[in-house]
């Protein structure tokens, strides 16, 4: 059996850098909010092109803290995909908000901005709730289009973020989707391509007062003194451990993405004409969180896959807007139909930064032994 994401490999590239990272944490004690969170906010506002980074619990936070600093309330319409993690569209009604769904590009997977467009639209003509925001998913890895996506958030006046939980590194025109947003929400879960050893968030921004907010918010809301607070709260701080594992992983994180890119290629060379995998949007430089492609039999063919010793892995089967807990949200005018498709259909192969040789060969002759 191999691996579907082969972290030992990465662990033994590291390990010394992140067993003295880790060691010198525990020898000095300073566990939340140690040098090491500070550190890390910098390297990651630095290479994601953003005036500010605030590190903290989890990616779902992540969302949460800005949604919050902008005082999202009971109805406010915010718009995100139905084609990915609940935490996307989870934290719109966590603060009493109406979650609206809107469609996928059919190639690429990430957020239409026609039907974007389309969906604002109708909830402006229904006049029963107030457009606020826009989450757009860098789904598997890619940027969403935010060329065309901030052009309409800007029209309509909305605040835009990137949840780039799955993308973070990735970029369009060679900028980070900070260029084009609000702020940029990132997950440290294990399995990103940027991850931690538990749960780990982070949201960059330009804005200097909302970062100011955010950073009181994860902190229960503090103020200027120690237990002064100036706002409702939540605790949400990185612990300093997981940001001295991802300052070691943050030194080869941009060799991983190169890598992983070049892993897509072969992929691709392998397969021929045998299956399409997602597209990347034009100027984009996916990360490659996921290497996603679409058959028919999917049951079957990951049972064939398996029968070779390959793992597979379905993001996702089930689209949230057809799930009972957002079933009452709004959905695009004529239903979410690429959606749908793309949930039947979609299987996702090994991929990694160490995805090469004769790892990647026996993926590449099972998927075309179960395709021939």
């Amino acid at each position: 059996m191999i691996t579907f994401i082969d972290l030992a490999a990465q662990r033994a590239r590291i390990k010394d850098r992140l067993d003295a990272s880790i060691a010198k944490v525990i020898e000095e004690g300073r566990y939340i909010l140690g040098p090491e969170v500070q550190e890390l906010e910098a390297r990651l506002s630095g290479f994601g092109q953003a005036k500010h980074a605030l590190a903290c619990a989890n990616g779902t936070d992540a969302l949460a803290l800005p949604l919050m600093a902008w005082r999202l309330k009971t109805g406010d319409a915010v718009f995100v995909p139905s084609f990915t993690f609940a935490s996307t569209a989870e934290v719109v009604p966590w603060l009493g908000a109406h979650a609206v769904f809107v469609d996928i590009d059919p190639e690429t997977y990430c957020m239409d901005p026609n039907k974007l467009e389309a969906a604002i639209d109708m909830v402006k003509k229904g006049g029963e709730l107030n457009p606020v925001g826009v989450i757009a998913v860098d789904l598997f890895g890619q940027p969403a289009d935010y060329r065309r996506i901030s052009e309409v958030t800007r029209a309509h006046g909305l605040k835009l973020i990137a949840d780039s939980a799955q993308g973070f590194g990735c970029t369009l025109d060679y900028k980070h989707p900070i260029h084009w947003a609000d702020v940029t929400t990132v997950s440290f879960y294990p399995a990103k391509p940027l991850g931690c050893y538990g749960d780990g968030g982070a949201v960059l921004t330009n804005d200097e007062e909302l970062h100011a907010i955010m950073k009181s918010l994860h902190v229960h809301g503090e103020g200027t003194e120690r237990y002064e607070y100036a706002r409702i709260g939540m605790n949400s701080r990185l612990d300093t451990i997981q940001a001295a594992v991802l300052l070691a992983k943050m030194d080869v994180f941009e060799d991983e993405i190169r890598v992983r890119n070049e892993a897509a290629d072969r992929y691709a060379q392998g397969f021929g004409d045998l299956v399409r995998p997602h597209s990347v949007i034009d100027g984009g430089l996916s990360v490659w969180a996921q290497y996603t492609i679409e058959v028919d039999d999917r049951d079957g063919f990951r049972k064939a896959l398996a029968d070779q010793g390959v793992p597979t892995a379905v993001y996702y089967p089930w689209p949230l807007h057809q799930q009972a807990p957002y079933a009452h949200f709004s959905t695009n005018p004529g239903g979410l139909p690429a959606t749908e498709a793309a949930s039947a259909r979609v299987v996702s192969l090994p991929m990694d930064g160490y995805l090469d040789g004769e790892r990647q060969e026996t993926v590449i002759r099972a998927v075309r032994a179960a395709l021939k």
